[in-house]
């Protein structure tokens, strides 16, 4: 069982989003254990590879992560993160509903793909093992000391078609307009979802941080806007429940940008499912561009 102490205006704003009695659901799910999970390395696993995913399945307690074909739960006592094969880059440690996002970016072999916010490596890694080393992968992270841990991460994994910047969506908006074919933005946030395994994003949550936190993502968000070719696909995530970093920020930024349309959200919640809680929007770019392409060449 776990002892966490909610802040109060949060207590009252999920039982705003979700009623009395879905809430009381809710906040029992902080009493029951975390999940963990990790996801194979397609570039370093193949469909051949049965007998070690056999050996993996019985040492870890491996069970499907139903969003993510490669990934899995594990086991907590099994202790993935200290054998060799986490060593070798054969599985990333990731939590299981972050998986969620880069499965909805869908990204192809051969494409120009930016994950903008990408450290420490698990949706970057995702999505290069998508690209089996085709096409070109940017992964951004602006403190260089995150972008050495996601190098790090990117070179254990064996991929060998990215590369690691360090600098703000602005600075890579202004050389790169219509760049890319897609676009991760896992936006920081106010972490409401990582609650349950982290107890400093409990006590740093404030109503003041994520009014914050929403209007940094809004200036990350039109930053993207700039770089994604038309006919592009932008999926923006977090990892929390309020709708002010989620729902009311893709409104306002869909009135910004009217040549994106929404293709689907999808929310992960820890007590209706096995993760720690996320949520995703698929954005698409008009095929011509749109109004945003006139106002880029005005």
């Amino acid at each position: 069982m776990n002892d966490i102490r909610l802040p109060a205006g949060y207590i009252e704003q999920m039982r705003r989003m979700l009623g009395e009695s879905e809430a009381e659901r809710f906040f029992a799910s902080y009493g029951e254990p975390r999940t963990y999970g990790l996801r194979l390395n397609p570039l370093k696993f193949g469909p051949r590879d049965t007998g070690l995913f056999a050996v993996l399945q019985e040492q870890f307690g491996l069970e499907p992560v139903p969003w993510c074909k490669d990934g899995y739960y594990y086991r907590e006592s099994s202790r993935p993160g200290t054998h060799p094969w986490h060593a070798a880059g054969l599985y990333y440690i990731q939590e299981p509903s972050a998986m969620s996002a880069a499965e909805l970016l869908d990204a192809r072999p051969g494409e120009m793909i930016l994950d903008l916010a990408a450290a420490p490596g698990g949706k970057t890694t995702q999505i290069a093992g998508r690209m089996q080393g085709q096409g070109l992968l940017v992964a951004n992270e602006i403190h260089p000391a995150r972008a050495k841990i996601l190098s790090e991460n990117i070179e254990r994994m064996g991929i060998r078609n990215a590369v690691v910047v360090s600098a703000s969506p602005d600075r890579l908006a202004a050389r790169f307009p219509a760049f890319f074919d897609r676009i991760m933005l896992d936006a920081p946030c106010s972490g409401e979802g990582m609650f349950r395994k982290d107890p400093d994003a409990v006590r740093e949550w404030s109503e003041s941080q994520v009014a914050f936190c929403a209007e940094r993502q809004s200036g990350i968000l039109d930053d993207a806007a700039v770089m994604l070719r038309p006919g592009g696909t932008l999926v923006y995530s977090t990892c929390t429940f309020n709708r002010a970093e989620n729902e009311d920020t893709i409104e306002a930024f869909l009135t910004r940008h009217p040549s994106f349309t929404l293709e689907r959200t999808e929310r992960i919640w820890p007590h209706r499912a096995r993760g720690e809680g996320h949520f995703v929007a698929v954005l698409r770019r008009a095929a011509d561009g749109g109004e945003d392409a006139a106002a880029a060449t005005a």
